[in-house]
């Protein structure tokens, strides 16, 4: 008797927020309007896709002390959309991302149990733990959370909404070192007693935190290898919280590009990237890496000819590619230059070449092939697909390549009842589990 093929979980991301939509694309749509929320949504649940996943900001970033121009002026607030969007969508999980840092206990949990109750259970939240000063000066209490302490108050907020979605209505007392309240409660608990949690974080303490939370973890390990590792070393951690592997996903994001042939897909990639690094963002690239003013050099040019710095990040505080080379600079700039050397490249072309996400491209059979490959290899358990173009850079994927998914048997062909929580395969939030994570 052979043994059943995984299913792969698939997510869209609504990116709206960063260099990957490719502007001068005539199909590239607005950020802002509702219709182009609906399309993307309504085209994920027509595809039977698991998710719908809208990033957010609290502030527009900063680079090197100035606001800069690869952020999108405008962003609405998830919340808002997703509430709309549970109106015209039926199955699909709706992800809002909200940080633990700025955003109010009672706030978070009394959003999420409404958009839970809205949609008959398809609430989902990204957990996120900002520290940046420029999203910070936009509270009340500004960016006085140090780094190391952000998961502390994620613990702190995470637990006190689980226990009002547990107990509904009545009174409550909270302390802790970054959460002391008391009040009364007044909604029921949610359909599906605790939202579905993403969350992303790639540290010692972020994977740690999503072995003892999270129920799915979005991450940037996207070959095989790299993948296989990650989820050994992530799911390997959840027995000492009582949790089993396979109550954890492993969601990498991931870009795509379709063609005829794989050559063709080849072409046309190499364009986008292109479009998705001028030459001004990959200075921006190169300074996140260097941690120092990289202005004056040709991004056509050679790379850089001086040293990162190690240290304090100063170019890019809050940039998370930025902290994620802290204490390996040196190290990963020489790995470049030998790039560099060996293809002749420039800065730009370095860039275009090192700073992608993981994309998958080829003909739909292509990468039918290699999205079921890492799946049934267990470097993941999905992924959250982001198109360069928006509201439309899905309906290719929808159309070519889910049906090649479907064929094998590696994705669903209908939808199952329940809540999004079933859909997922994931255990229903109990008491115990509560008491259980919090050891």
């Amino acid at each position: 008797m052979s043994t059943p093929r995984k299913q792969v979980r698939l997510a869209a991301h609504f990116p709206g927020v960063n260099n990957t939509t490719v502007w001068g694309d005539p199909a590239s749509g607005s950020h802002i309007d509702f219709a182009g929320f609906a399309r993307l949504a309504q085209t994920a649940e027509r595809a039977m896709f698991d998710l719908f996943f809208l990033a957010e900001g609290l502030s527009l970033r900063e680079h090197a002390g100035h606001l800069h121009d690869l952020d999108v002026v405008g962003r609405p607030d998830a919340m808002t959309v997703l509430s709309a969007l549970a109106a015209v969508t039926e199955r699909i999980g709706l992800a809002a991302t909200l940080t633990t840092t700025y955003h109010e206990p009672l706030e978070v949990a009394r959003q999420l149990a409404t958009l839970d109750h809205l949609s008959d259970g398809r609430a989902s939240w990204n957990l996120v733990t900002s520290t940046d000063a420029v999203s910070g000066a936009n509270f009340r209490r500004g960016a006085y959370l140090p780094y190391d302490g952000r998961y502390d108050r994620a613990r702190e907020l995470l637990g006190l909404a689980d226990r009002l979605w547990r107990d509904g209505p009545g009174p409550f007392r909270a302390e802790g070192r970054q959460v002391d309240l008391q009040g009364d409660w007044d909604l029921a608990s949610p359909p599906q007693g605790r939202p579905v949690i993403l969350q992303a974080g790639d540290s010692d303490a972020g994977r740690e935190f999503a072995a003892q939370q999270a129920d799915a973890v979005f991450t940037r390990h996207a070959s095989v290898e790299e993948g296989q590792a990650f989820v050994r070393d992530v799911k390997g951690r959840l027995a000492r919280y009582g949790r089993r592997p396979e109550d954890l996903l492993v969601l990498p994001g991931a870009t795509f590009v379709l063609g005829d042939t794989d050559e063709d897909a080849r072409e046309q990639a190499a364009i986008v990237r292109r479009q998705q690094v001028s030459g001004p963002t990959s200075i921006v690239f190169a300074e996140q890496l260097w941690n120092r003013d990289l202005s004056a050099y040709d991004p056509d040019g050679p790379l850089p000819d001086v040293d990162p710095i190690e240290g304090e990040i100063t170019i890019a505080p809050g940039s998370i590619p930025a902290r994620a080379f802290a204490g390996k600079r040196h190290e990963t700039v020489e790995g470049l230059r030998a790039l560099a050397a060996k293809g002749d490249l420039s800065l730009r072309d370095v860039m275009v070449q090192t700073r992608a996400r993981h994309s998958f491209v080829g003909t739909p059979q292509t990468v039918a092939d290699e999205i079921d490959r890492h799946v049934q290899l267990d470097a993941c358990d999905g992924f959250i697909l982001v198109p360069h173009i928006t509201p439309g850079g899905l309906d290719d994927f929808a159309d070519r390549v889910v049906p090649l998914l479907q064929e094998r048997g590696s994705l669903r062909t209908e939808w199952e009842g329940g809540t999004l929580r079933e859909r997922l395969g994931l255990p229903r939030w109990s008491p115990a589990d509560a008491v259980a994570r919090r050891a």
